[in-house]
Order: structure tokens, then C-alpha cells, then sequence
């Protein structure tokens, strides 16, 4: 099998949908039901874990590449713009938030890290929530960080100055229970955990390290 263009290169940053930056530290080809298969090695920090992408699927998974410095900062001014308040159905907010995160352009990232600070400053978040949005604020971070050249800590502090203006502006509300909060939260129980799914077909044989095969045909 003849190797395939691939759109990446070994020690690529990447940003990976729903799982973070990563590097891609080799690309290798195995054999998988009976065909050789071409794969992108990623290595996810965040999760300290590799990865086994099969290279013809990266683009349906959503791996692309770190933004430019110009993108970063254009998410980044994003987050003190105005928007449309977001439904006050946490089930509703949820699941569209959740469908931002598995697009996982950067501005999608900043829109689900605006809408859930701007909820957070009316009523206390769910617990699905705020998973969410400390998963998505950390994605931000991390690949504003590798656009600028910054350290993690000095774009968390990037954030808070853009974000806090809309705190400034919402009088935080008393915390009262809404019939589609926390008791509805069961239904929903599992799909925290769903958020790496996509990687299902990718990462299957990420153990198997010992059977790499590197050789270029």
C-alpha cells in the first residue's frame, strides 16, 4: 500500500475535538482486517494517553490544526462580546454546548466558555455543566496557549479579563431549583463520559505500541 498524503506531519501540533492539543509523534502503517492501515500517533497531554488515528479518518474526527495567533485572539475577543442569552433549559443548553464541543472549531470552544460563564453568574451551574465548561475553558486555554506562544497560566489570566466584564454586568441570582436541574441531571448521566466516543475507532489498538510497524512501502 502506497503511503497516503497526509495533511499532518510528525511533531505537528493538532487539536484533537472533545480530547485537547495534541502532537503527532509518528505516522506508521498496520494491518487492520487484512489491509494495511496508515495511522497518525498522537500523544494528548492532557490526558497524558496516545492515540491511534487512522490518517483517511482525521478529517471526519475534526483534527485540524492549531490555529493562527490572529484566530486565537479573535476567540479570545469573543468572550467580552455580546450574544444572545441562552436558554434557561440546562437540558436544552446542555446538549447544544455539548454539539459546540465535538465541532471543536475555536470559536465554537469560546462560544460554549462565554454562554456558560455568562449562566454561571445568574445561578450556579449543574454539575454537567460545569464539567463542561472547565473541559472547554481548559481547550481554549491550551490551544491559545500554542497560537500565541504563551504559557497556559498567562492565557487563563487572558480569559478572566475578557470574561469578567460579563460578570460585572449580571447581578448573580439566588440559587433556586429549577424542575430541570439537578434531579434531572440522571438522564443525562453517562454523556460526560461520552465526550471521547469519537475516538472510539481511533484509539482502539493505542496499547499496542509493540506492534508498530514504521516502515514506509
Amino acid at each position: 500500500m502506497a503511503k497516503p498524503k497526509t495533511e499532518f506531519s510528525v511533531n505537528q501540533k493538532i487539536v484533537y475535538p472533545s480530547q485537547g492539543v495534541g502532537k503527532i509523534t509518528e505516522i506508521f502503517k498496520k494491518e487492520f482486517n487484512g489491509e494495511m492501515v496508515y495511522y497518525y500517533k498522537i500523544y494528548l497531554e492532557v490526558s497524558d494517553m496516545f492515540v491511534m488515528v487512522p490518517v483517511t479518518k482525521s478529517k471526519e474526527l475534526g483534527i485540524r490544526a492549531i490555529v493562527s495567533a490572529e484566530e486565537a485572539q479573535a476567540a479570545l475577543d469573543m468572550l467580552s462580546e455580546d450574544f444572545e442569552q441562552p436558554t434557561s433549559d440546562w437540558k436544552q443548553r446542555y446538549q447544544d454546548n455539548l454539539a459546540l464541543l465535538k465541532k471543536g472549531t475555536i470559536a465554537d470552544i469560546a462560544a460554549i466558555v462565554r454562554c456558560l460563564y455568562k449562566r454561571s453568574k445568574i445561578k450556579e451551574l449543574p454539575i454537567l455543566e460545569r464539567k463542561l465548561y472547565d473541559n472547554a475553558k481548559k481547550l481554549l486555554e491550551d490551544e491559545i496557549a500554542e497560537a500565541m506562544g504563551k504559557l497556559p497560566k498567562e492565557v487563563e489570566a487572558m480569559l478572566h479579563v475578557k470574561l469578567e466584564p460579563l460578570g460585572a454586568k449580571t447581578e448573580k441570582k439566588p440559587s433556586l431549583i429549577d424542575e430541570e436541574d439537578e434531579d434531572d441531571e440522571d438522564e443525562f448521566g453517562d454523556m460526560s463520559d461520552k465526550n471521547s466516543d469519537d475516538s472510539d475507532d481511533a484509539d482502539e489498538d493505542s496499547d499496542d505500541d509493540g506492534d508498530l510497524d514504521d516502515g514506509d512501502d
